[in-house]
């Protein structure tokens, strides 16, 4: 859906501003002379001394009781849209459920959030790890798990990658009947403020 949605919108405003583009450029040129062609009566590019919109243009509607309304009722609408998109742009990816294939050949669904938190809580329970940060992206059949760590000055970064691969994500693959859990481990180190010592 969501692929869908970034196509059309994608789609119209490239096509918006190819045709705005072209028509400031075709008139801008003043191509019509050049090539010998004509454009339509509402065209409103017609030559290099033409603006994008006149005065008439900015003026004419301002008496009318309806206009400020309308105006501001399509800007907070386009607003309200641009804000949809970009939420849903930020949250692309991210799975609320993985489907698992159980030994009847039924397949179940798993709470992706739910596996997120598990994961993320062992991950937090290693030694040397401050706090942890777990996303499931990919395909429903085949999740991707991102993870970010935070580390104690303490930690050994080997070792905490090394229990987080064979302890946390194999137990977090075998439990929920997955072939693989490809997995993306980022390392932070948490800072610290600096002790005044005396």
């Amino acid at each position: 859906m969501l692929k869908t949605v970034n196509r059309v919108m994608l789609g119209l405003l490239g096509l918006g501003l190819f045709a705005l583009g072209g028509g400031v450029l075709l008139g801008g040129l003043d191509l019509q002379r050049h090539w010998d062609f004509d454009v339509p009566g509402w065209w409103p590019f017609r030559g290099p001394a033409d603006v994008v919109l006149g005065i008439e243009g900015r003026t004419q509607w301002r008496e009318e009781g309806w206009w400020w309304p309308a105006v501001i009722a399509v800007l907070a609408v386009l607003l309200v849209l641009l804000l949809w998109w970009l939420v849903a742009l930020l949250r692309k990816g991210r799975l609320d459920r993985i489907l698992v294939a159980s030994e009847d050949g039924a397949t179940a669904q798993l709470n992706g959030r739910a596996l997120e938190e598990v994961i993320g809580e062992e991950a937090q329970a290693l030694d040397g790890v401050s706090r942890a940060h777990v996303r499931l992206t990919g395909r429903r059949t085949a999740p991707v798990a991102r993870v970010r760590l935070w580390l104690e000055p303490h930690a050994d970064p080997e070792q905490t990658l090394g229990r987080l691969s064979r302890e946390t994500l194999a137990r977090a693959r075998d439990s929920a009947g997955l072939d693989g859990l490809p997995s993306t481990v980022s390392l932070r180190e948490v800072r610290h403020r600096a002790r005044r010592v005396d």
